[in-house]
């Protein structure tokens, strides 16, 4: 918010001369509104070019009705609240909210009231815009673009990298799956990596056929932008898209160890959440990839030679990340029949690790998914395993259930605000 005698351009209807406003990544934007006015204004600003990107779902009701539909779904990137002309009721809107809100949700405020003492009083709070009529379309996509774009703004999304104790422990299904999570279930916009250029499977479990992928940010560097990887993404859901493997055998893929910088960098910046599918080989690059992951996930099945490999990964990466969670460990094909296999809890024990999730041993489930170039929600959708893989998603994108106990971006100062009565 700003005061109009100060900026008397507030209310044009086109950006200013020479003025660049970036688009928007892929977040998702949920906007609850008190007036049809801003409700119409906020659907025609989807139609922007600068608005592609974004998914956007405009609802009335404002912001007692945003902390009623977040007591039980997940935040998005990022909640337009439309507040009325009254500060208390605004401030005691932003108090319910706060309660249920992520730690990585950004909060934009349409007001009523020209007030730079509330402007300043809502920053302290954590707001990260308020804004007041005359309001245009550009004025509204101009503020949510500098809350990512800002000098020293956080990077939008996090990466998430999944790897295999040993080769065949399923680590590329769970990572793939855990993605479909993120996207269908908690509107998380996704995108899945598919770094085994030889002997990818993540074409096939989306059922995609793209003739672009991964290949072409490795193999030509100097043309590498966020432009040139869109374009390489092949959408396999709503908000959910996959950069393929090429999966031949036409060249080696020997890389230095930071060949995937550039492209982890536009991802962070562009993207909620890269679930990165790393394949079961120590190389330079594959280190330097779990090293510098924000999350990582290990993958393995109960035998002894997985206990081994999952050990010393897991000791490298506490070691080389001492300011970084633990790997997540995921103990896949459980209960296997005629399968002698170290007990869940004897496995964690030994490595010092709680299971992020437990995978029964279902072959027909799994291979049916595969065959049918599906996930598994997909082919049987009311299945259990999918209640473990959607809890392992929530997990690593920190959407859990248990919002109350976690810092969210109003809190601060919330309770110096003067109407809070004591007691």
């Amino acid at each position: 918010m700003t005061p109009t005698d100060q900026f008397p351009g507030f209310a044009n209807q086109a950006a200013a001369p020479g003025e660049v406003i970036a688009p928007l990544p892929r977040v998702s934007i949920q906007a609850f509104c008190e007036t049809p006015e801003i409700a119409r204004l906020i659907e025609r600003a989807t139609t922007d070019r600068r608005m592609e990107k974004a998914h956007v779902k405009v609802q009335m009701g404002g912001g007692l009705a945003a902390s009623e539909a977040y007591k039980t779904a997940p935040t998005p990137n990022v909640i337009v609240i439309e507040g009325d002309a009254h500060r208390e009721r605004l401030l005691e809107s932003l108090d319910r909210l706060s309660s249920v809100c992520d730690a990585d949700t950004k909060v934009v405020v349409v007001g009523q009231v020209n007030d730079v003492l509330l402007y300043r009083e809502l920053m302290r709070l954590g707001v990260s815009d308020y804004l007041v009529p005359p309001l245009s379309v550009v004025d509204f996509v101009r503020s949510l673009s500098e809350i990512f774009r800002a000098p020293g703004a956080d990077p939008v999304g996090r990466t998430i990298a999944f790897v295999g104790a040993k080769g065949g422990v399923g680590s590329s299904t769970i990572a793939h799956n855990a993605s479909w999570a993120m996207a269908r279930s908690l509107k998380l916009d996704s995108v899945v990596v598919d770094l085994d250029l030889a002997f990818g499977t993540a074409g096939l479990n989306f059922n995609q056929d793209p003739p672009q992928g991964v290949a072409e940010v490795v193999f030509a560097p100097d043309r590498l932008d966020a432009a040139v990887v869109d374009r390489l993404l092949s959408k396999c859901a709503e908000q959910l898209s996959l950069l393929a493997a090429p999966a031949t055998l036409d060249r080696v893929y020997d890389f230095h160890e930071d060949v995937f910088d550039p492209l982890l960098d536009i991802l962070r910046a562009n993207v909620p959440c890269a679930v990165l599918d790393v394949p079961h080989v120590w190389t330079a690059w594959s280190k330097r990839m779990l090293i510098s992951a924000d999350e990582v996930v290990l993958v393995a099945t109960p035998d002894l030679a997985n206990l081994r490999n999952a050990k010393n990964l897991i000791d490298l990466l506490k070691g080389a990340r001492p300011n970084d969670s633990a790997p997540k460990l995921v103990l896949n094909q459980i209960g296997m029949p005629k399968r002698a296999e170290i007990k869940p809890s004897e496995f964690a024990k030994a490595l010092g690790v709680e299971p992020a999730a437990l995978i029964p041993f279902d072959p027909q489930l799994f291979a049916t998914a595969a065959n049918n170039g599906q996930m598994l929600a997909e082919t049987s959708p009311a299945h259990k395993t999918n209640d473990v893989i959607l809890d392992l998603a929530k997990r690593l994108t920190g959407k859990s259930d248990a919002k109350r106990a976690k810092k969210n971006p109003l809190e601060p100062l919330m309770a110096r605000i003067p109407w809070k009565k004591a007691g």
